[in-house]
């Protein structure tokens, strides 16, 4: 199978390396009919999801820092490492009887540190170098029908397979739709080897029974979400993910080395 090499330009899509009948309708477009050049073809080669292992167990994991603008609304554990306890900032925390993990308000679960007391060290670097075998699984999966992106990739709609940009991406002047065509066990994996930026207001938009807890984004340096945008699947970043004012996630944010940042932002474990 000719591998398709998709190539977004900031105001143009062009498909590349597709069979004679480009001209057709796509069969696996969302309902509604008619061709539409914005709608990724199906991709055929079935992936399985990027196994995060104990660093699926946050919906916020960190290497510098875990820095919070009041108030954010958080569901799921924090984790922070190899950075001690004071560099979860903004929370307000209250330690534990045991010294194991501590609350906030605004955490509906538990934040971990290196520097807590055992066995919390210890399962937080483990979790950490699950994190970073996760990052390499997702850096590295290939196939012969991958989508090659580049630019905004606002406006158009992916379906279930391998994504793989040479640069950073954004989401800009449209929103994206992540299209499952049916199928909740689909699998999205999107390869950036820089930066990943969604600009305010802008939103990723789940359509065909498509579940965040399927999206994987890898990201070769840092994400911003901007102001109030909405977004949906884990981003391994290999340094730091930011969170503007009023930005919501379903998924996971999950930085290598560096930090997370929050502005008063909504995040839910998926």
């Amino acid at each position: 199978m000719k591998t398709i090499l998709t190539t977004i330009a900031l105001t143009a899509v062009v498909i590349a390396g597709c069979s004679k009948d480009d001209n057709k309708p796509n069969p696996s477009e969302p309902s509604g009919g008619g061709s539409n050049t914005n709608v990724i073809t199906a991709q055929t080669t079935e992936h399985l999801p990027v196994n995060l292992a104990s660093a699926g167990n946050y919906v916020i994991l960190a290497g510098s820092q875990v820095s919070n603008v009041p108030t954010s609304a958080i569901t799921g554990d924090i984790g922070l490492s190899p950075a001690a306890g004071s560099f979860l900032t903004g929370f307000s925390l209250v330690l534990s009887t045991d010294g194991t993990s501590s609350t906030a308000a605004e955490v509906t679960g538990s934040l971990y540190a290196s520097n807590y007391t055992s066995p919390t060290p210890s399962v937080l670097t483990s979790a950490k170098g699950d994190l970073t075998t996760a990052y390499n699984d997702a850096a590295g999966r290939t196939a012969t029908d991958m989508v090659l992106l580049a630019g905004n990739i606002g406006g158009l709609t992916l379906t279930p397979g391998l994504y793989k940009s040479s640069g950073s991406l954004e989401i800009s002047s449209g929103d994206l739709t992540i299209d499952a065509l049916g199928n909740p066990n689909a699998v999205f994996i999107i390869q950036i080897a820089s930066a990943l930026n969604v600009t305010s207001g802008r939103q990723v938009i789940l359509s065909g029974g498509a579940l965040a807890s399927n999206i994987f984004w890898q990201v070769g340096t840092s994400a911003t979400l901007g102001t109030t945008s909405v977004f949906k699947g884990s981003i391994l970043a290999d340094q730091s993910i930011s969170l503007k004012t009023g930005a919501t996630v379903d998924g996971r944010l999950l930085a290598r080395i560096a930090a997370v940042s929050l502005e008063g932002n909504t995040v839910v474990e998926h």
